[in-house]
Protein backbone atom coordinates (compact mmCIF):
# COMPACT_ATOMS: atom_id res chain seq x y z
CA UNK A 1 0.00 0.00 0.00
CA UNK A 2 1.07 3.43 -0.79
CA UNK A 3 1.57 6.08 1.56
CA UNK A 4 -0.76 8.56 0.33
CA UNK A 5 -3.42 5.45 0.02
CA UNK A 6 -2.65 4.66 3.71
CA UNK A 7 -3.35 8.55 4.86
CA UNK A 8 -6.54 8.29 3.02
CA UNK A 9 -7.82 5.49 4.60
CA UNK A 10 -7.42 7.17 8.04
CA UNK A 11 -10.76 8.21 8.49
CA UNK A 12 -10.45 10.62 11.81
CA UNK A 13 -7.66 12.50 9.62
CA UNK A 14 -10.09 13.68 6.80
CA UNK A 15 -13.39 14.06 8.65
CA UNK A 16 -14.43 15.08 12.62
CA UNK A 17 -15.16 11.30 13.68
CA UNK A 18 -14.80 10.97 17.44
CA UNK A 19 -16.88 9.24 20.56
CA UNK A 20 -20.30 9.74 22.14
CA UNK A 21 -21.45 8.12 25.46
CA UNK A 22 -24.72 6.53 25.01
CA UNK A 23 -24.93 6.59 28.91
CA UNK A 24 -24.49 10.35 29.42
CA UNK A 25 -24.78 11.79 25.95
CA UNK A 26 -21.21 13.57 26.11
CA UNK A 27 -19.08 13.74 22.74
CA UNK A 28 -15.61 13.74 22.58
CA UNK A 29 -13.01 14.57 19.87
CA UNK A 30 -10.31 13.47 19.66
CA UNK A 31 -11.85 9.96 20.22
CA UNK A 32 -11.93 8.22 23.86
CA UNK A 33 -12.22 4.55 24.96
CA UNK A 34 -14.53 5.31 27.64
CA UNK A 35 -16.34 8.01 29.34
CA UNK A 36 -14.30 9.95 32.13
CA UNK A 37 -18.32 10.20 33.91
CA UNK A 38 -19.78 7.08 33.62
CA UNK A 39 -16.17 5.06 33.50
CA UNK A 40 -17.03 1.38 33.18
CA UNK A 41 -20.69 1.60 32.59
CA UNK A 42 -20.57 3.93 29.77
CA UNK A 43 -21.00 2.88 26.09
CA UNK A 44 -18.58 4.59 23.46
CA UNK A 45 -19.76 4.68 19.73
CA UNK A 46 -18.26 6.38 17.15
CA UNK A 47 -19.72 9.99 16.35
CA UNK A 48 -19.25 11.56 13.11
CA UNK A 49 -19.93 15.19 13.81
CA UNK A 50 -21.75 17.70 11.69
CA UNK A 51 -18.51 20.11 11.22
CA UNK A 52 -20.48 23.31 12.23
CA UNK A 53 -19.85 25.60 15.39
CA UNK A 54 -18.80 28.62 16.76
CA UNK A 55 -15.30 30.36 17.88
CA UNK A 56 -14.55 30.13 21.58
CA UNK A 57 -11.19 31.97 21.46
CA UNK A 58 -8.71 32.78 18.48
CA UNK A 59 -5.00 33.86 18.33
CA UNK A 60 -3.44 35.61 15.38
CA UNK A 61 -0.12 33.77 14.29
CA UNK A 62 1.93 36.58 13.13
CA UNK A 63 5.05 35.23 13.31
CA UNK A 64 5.08 31.14 13.03
CA UNK A 65 8.16 28.45 12.18
CA UNK A 66 9.87 27.70 8.93
CA UNK A 67 7.15 25.52 7.69
CA UNK A 68 4.43 27.76 7.99
CA UNK A 69 6.22 31.57 7.37
CA UNK A 70 4.09 31.63 3.80
CA UNK A 71 1.32 31.64 5.95
CA UNK A 72 1.43 33.93 7.95
CA UNK A 73 -0.79 35.72 9.65
CA UNK A 74 -3.14 33.16 9.98
CA UNK A 75 -5.85 32.73 12.78
CA UNK A 76 -5.69 29.57 15.15
CA UNK A 77 -9.06 29.26 17.25
CA UNK A 78 -10.26 27.07 19.77
CA UNK A 79 -14.21 26.07 18.24
CA UNK A 80 -16.76 24.11 19.99
CA UNK A 81 -18.53 22.52 18.15
CA UNK A 82 -22.38 21.90 18.07
CA UNK A 83 -22.04 18.37 19.93
CA UNK A 84 -20.36 20.74 22.82
CA UNK A 85 -16.77 19.60 22.13
CA UNK A 86 -14.17 21.53 21.71
CA UNK A 87 -10.85 21.22 19.14
CA UNK A 88 -7.83 23.50 18.21
CA UNK A 89 -8.04 24.50 14.38
CA UNK A 90 -7.07 26.94 11.70
CA UNK A 91 -9.61 29.53 10.83
CA UNK A 92 -8.79 30.40 7.29
CA UNK A 93 -10.75 33.99 6.92
CA UNK A 94 -9.14 37.42 6.97
CA UNK A 95 -7.64 38.03 10.37
CA UNK A 96 -9.91 41.11 11.03
CA UNK A 97 -13.08 39.22 10.25
CA UNK A 98 -12.54 36.66 12.86
CA UNK A 99 -14.99 37.12 16.56
CA UNK A 100 -15.56 35.49 19.70
CA UNK A 101 -18.57 33.57 18.79
CA UNK A 102 -17.99 33.66 15.41
CA UNK A 103 -19.98 30.62 13.33
CA UNK A 104 -17.76 28.36 11.63
CA UNK A 105 -17.92 24.53 9.49
CA UNK A 106 -15.45 22.35 8.76
CA UNK A 107 -13.58 22.62 5.24
CA UNK A 108 -11.53 20.03 3.97
CA UNK A 109 -7.96 21.73 3.11
CA UNK A 110 -4.21 21.06 2.33
CA UNK A 111 -2.53 20.98 5.52
CA UNK A 112 1.11 20.41 4.33
CA UNK A 113 3.62 17.96 2.49
CA UNK A 114 5.33 15.17 3.37
CA UNK A 115 9.22 15.64 3.44
CA UNK A 116 11.46 14.86 0.41
CA UNK A 117 8.88 12.64 -0.76
CA UNK A 118 6.42 15.16 -1.85
CA UNK A 119 3.46 13.45 -0.51
CA UNK A 120 0.65 16.27 0.27
CA UNK A 121 -1.91 15.51 3.12
CA UNK A 122 -5.21 17.11 3.90
CA UNK A 123 -7.22 17.59 7.03
CA UNK A 124 -9.75 19.90 8.52
CA UNK A 125 -10.07 23.78 8.83
CA UNK A 126 -12.55 26.23 9.35
CA UNK A 127 -14.46 28.68 7.25
CA UNK A 128 -16.99 31.53 8.55
CA UNK A 129 -20.64 29.37 8.14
Amino acid sequence: MTVPRFWRKQQSRYNLIGTTCSTCGQYFYPPRNFCPECRRDGKINEHKFKGTGKVVTYSIIRSASDQFSLLTPYVIAIIELDEGCRLTSQVICEIDAVYIGMPVKQTFRRLGTDGGSGAIFYGTKFIPA
